[in-house]
């Protein structure tokens, strides 16, 4: 099923899973979406790896998830290190594997480099992967979107401009990157209303699991830690399992904002492990998510 009907039914919760780096560790990646199916998602999704790196690995367990039949499941497809040929080639196989819904992405530059070069013959933007699929594909279409702007964004307003540049190719709705201030959430809302964007906006949180891995993920991705946050942290600086039971507790109390006020679902960025989606699941106690 596509997501895009789901979402015309009810507010989904889904979780995103990333591929191992070699084929040993797929079965524990699955063990993790086996953990979470407790909560019923809606929906999972698996990313597609540095540089498409890892693209077969996806491909498998997107099949293997789709196959089993507990979930519906979205892949993540980018524009990286790939010609459009390629890209063509890997939309075929999943489309063979009966996967329904993609997520199209440019994709970071590969490690080592500090900016996306299109490969010779390749996508240079999300907007031309959308295009294409839409095109030549009967894919349901999800697309990235940023609260507080892309970091190669020269302002909020040409930022805008991108995303619904995204949705008249083709996105049926967006997931946001991580924040941790929902005013950036209800904000960016609000704009991309008053922008004529008319697509479900889902909101994406990754629980913080310790000090360290929070400002690295937010130093690449550019979202900001709250001050009243950030002195939290500054306690568990080497104490990642009371970090963790904060990322919990947090988290709880954003999502129970987002949720209250009607979004239309809310995306977990797993990071393949289950406990602390789990434990905010549980202290949420959602209709149609709980134990």
């Amino acid at each position: 099923m596509k997501v895009k009907d789901i979402l015309k039914h009810t507010r989904t919760i889904s979780c995103e899973f990333f591929p191992p780096q070699t084929e040993d560790g797929i079965p524990g990646v699955l063990r993790a979406i086996d953990r979470l199916k407790t909560y019923r998602p809606d929906f999972v999704s698996v990313t597609y790896g540095a540089g498409g790196s890892t693209r077969s690995f996806t491909e498998e367990i997107t099949a293997q998830v789709k196959a089993d039949g507990d979930l519906e499941v979205m892949a993540h497809l980018t524009c990286v290190a790939q010609s459009k040929e390629v890209v063509h080639g890997v939309l075929e196989r999943l489309e063979e594997l009966g996967i329904e819904n993609i997520i199209a992405l440019r994709g970071d530059p590969p490690q080592g480099q500090t900016e996306f070069v299109a490969e010779k013959d390749g996508f240079q933007h999300a907007t031309d992967l959308i295009e294409h699929i839409r095109e030549r594909f009967q894919f349901g279409v999800a697309a990235a979107c940023y609260p507080e702007g892309h970091t190669e964004s020269t302002d909020l307003r040409s930022d805008l401009d991108y995303t619904k540049q995204k949705v008249e190719n083709g996105a049926d709705f967006l997931i946001t990157q991580l924040f941790y201030d929902n005013s950036d959430y209800f904000d960016f809302v609000d704009r991309a209303r008053q922008a004529n964007i008319d697509v479900p906006i889902i909101p994406g949180i990754l629980p913080l699991l310790s000090t360290s891995q929070i400002r690295r993920f937010n130093a690449r991705c550019g979202a900001k830690i709250p001050d009243a946050l950030d002195k939290q942290l500054e306690k568990f600086v080497d104490d990642d399992r009371a970090a963790r039971e904060l990322g919990v507790e947090y988290a709880t109390e954003q999502v129970k904002e987002l949720w209250d006020s009607g979004v239309p679902g809310i995306h977990f960025y797993v990071l393949n492990r289950s406990y602390s989606v789990s434990k905010i699941l549980e202290n949420l106690g959602l209709p149609g998510h709980t134990v």
